[in-house]
């Protein structure tokens, strides 16, 4: 309620004391609330009670409160911390001991992927490159043992050729030297093979590119080949078209690359069946396939089949190949150019090798 200066009622929210005057003794009827005096404009209100006393008890209530409350959030804070920091450090722990185990040599170290985070993710790539050293390891073994016996092969037979005439069993005359002239071959193969393969990898190569037409390229190589494909019995079929446009590469390093894919197609081809060369454009590129109806390559082995020193039969015998250096070099040597290689093959259905070289005008 609301009254003036004399004590009259002016306002009241329920409309029953409006007209009566107020007294200071007077109760006010229930369910009425009683203010203490303050001024409202040009009114008053006028107090009827005393106000009460501050509640203590409900102040140290919200005190107690918000110190129980920021100590259950710092001591969960801490959990959820320790527990983060455990999930993360343990796996980064993991990661810096199998690293320091492969810096001490041992390559069959691995660390166990357990989350799909970004820790995971690490972990994995920390496994894919450890199997990568593992497998390149293998290979520079089996490299060291492949081309000692390439090495020990030729060599060991010059040596007996070399013994018997010097101890008079043979005679020194032209079979003899043929046969001392195809072992140095040989050897002169393999040393070279190696040091191309050691420069296309520094990346020290010398090419002198230049637009020429693909398909001069695979019959001139189709017709140095002929001689033994036909002794193999063995057909070539070459298949390329008369508008293909032409590339712009080294036409040495082309036709090796050629001669290699070819005579490794010719390996695998049982008598009487059929590898076919195929050159069509493909996009800003000319892709040339070379098809074989051989055995095929397992799926095991068909990622590697360009690595260094890889052989797809592990066996070192000359008619399954030399050290397992030529699809390496096709590789480097089709890169080199810009260029990329590929294999498909489906066992029993032969394989396909193919490469593709940039096109003249690009």
């Amino acid at each position: 309620m609301v009254t003036d200066r004399q004590g009259n009622i002016v306002g009241d929210s329920s409309k029953e004391l409006m007209g009566r005057t107020a007294d200071p003794h007077w109760s006010p009827p229930a369910g009425h609330v009683v203010f203490d005096a303050t001024r409202v404009g040009s009114y008053y209100i006028n107090p009827f009670s005393q106000p009460p006393p501050p509640n203590r008890d409900f102040s140290a209530t919200i005190y107690r409160t918000v110190l129980l409350s920021a100590l259950i959030a710092s001591a969960v804070a801490i959990l959820i911390t320790l527990f983060v920091s455990h999930r993360i450090v343990q796996p980064v722990e993991s990661l810096t001991s199998a690293a320091r185990q492969m810096e001490k040599g041992d390559l069959t170290t691995r660390v166990n992927v357990t989350s799909s985070d970004e820790i995971g993710q690490l972990s994995h790539a920390f496994n894919a490159m450890a199997d990568g050293l593992a497998r390149q390891e293998q290979l520079r073994r089996n490299m060291v043992s492949d081309v000692a016996h390439e090495l020990r092969t030729p060599l060991t037979n010059i040596r007996g050729y070399l013994e018997a005439a010097k101890d008079g069993l043979v005679q020194p005359d032209a079979a003899l030297v043929d046969n001392l002239y195809e072992e140095a071959i040989l050897l002169n193969r393999l040393v070279n093979d190696l040091q191309e393969l050691a420069q296309a990898e520094a990346g020290q190569l010398r090419l002198e590119r230049l637009p020429l037409k693909m398909e001069d390229v695979i019959r001139t190589t189709v017709e140095v080949l002929g001689p033994r494909a036909e002794a193999c019995d063995i057909s070539v079929v070459v298949r390329v078209p008369d508008d293909l446009p032409l590339v712009k590469a080294d036409l040495h390093r082309v036709g090796q690359v050629l001669r290699n894919l070819l005579n490794n197609a010719l390996d695998f081809t049982p008598q009487g069946g059929q590898v076919t060369v195929t050159a069509e454009p493909d996009g800003a590129w000319v892709s040339v396939l070379v098809q074989d109806t051989g055995p095929g390559i397992s799926p095991d082995h068909l990622p590697y089949v360009f690595e260094r020193f890889y052989r797809v039969d592990p066996s070192r015998t000359r008619s399954t190949g030399g050290a397992g250096l030529g699809l390496a070099i096709v590789k480097q040597l089709v890169e080199a150019h810009g260029g990329r290689v590929w294999a498909e093959s489906t066992l029993g259905a032969g394989a396909t090798f193919g490469f593709a070289l940039p096109m003249a005008s690009n």
